[in-house]
């Protein structure tokens, strides 16, 4: 029981970790390719609405989650695809609350913080927002950026 435990918790772990090369990838291929039609508001001055086009991607994002959870319980119990579901929406919410809330305060939660990792991150994206078109980006990850961003 200890080592189906252990199992899990590992496929949950490897998955959150890749997470970060696939958000990199569809970030940066996707968003800033076919997709920049959805993706183009944000990176604009904003605009005094709620909601951008840009936030298609979290039901875009959201559903492979969710089927996971489906098919990791409905057929035989729990099994791996629900725990690579879990390692999808753990990350799909440290995402939110990076991006969201940390970086362009959509929510105010963290607004003085004086975590030199979390200021890492929002310079990095900075970096990355300077762009307004959708060539010459960089800095297309989330959560692991260069450590360049982390020197103060």
């Amino acid at each position: 029981m200890v080592l189906l435990i252990l199992k899990y918790l590992l496929v949950t772990l490897i998955t959150f970790v890749c997470m970060e090369g696939i958000t990199w990838l569809t970030h940066k291929y996707l968003m800033h390719g076919f997709m920049w039609y959805f993706h183009q508001d944000h990176h604009q001055p904003k605009y005094p609405h709620k909601f951008e086009k840009n936030d298609v991607f979290f039901l875009i994002f959201a559903t492979p989650s969710m089927l996971l959870f489906f098919f990791g319980l409905a057929y035989s119990g729990l099994n791996s695809l629900f725990f690579i579901g879990l390692g999808f929406f753990i990350y799909g919410v440290c995402y939110f609350l990076i991006h969201d809330v940390l970086i362009h305060q959509r929510f105010k939660w963290f607004k003085n913080t004086k975590n030199k990792y979390l200021i890492g991150l929002r310079k990095a994206h900075k970096v990355h927002h300077k762009h307004l078109g959708k060539d010459k980006g960089e800095c297309f990850g989330m959560l692991f950026v260069p450590f360049k961003y982390f020197k103060i």
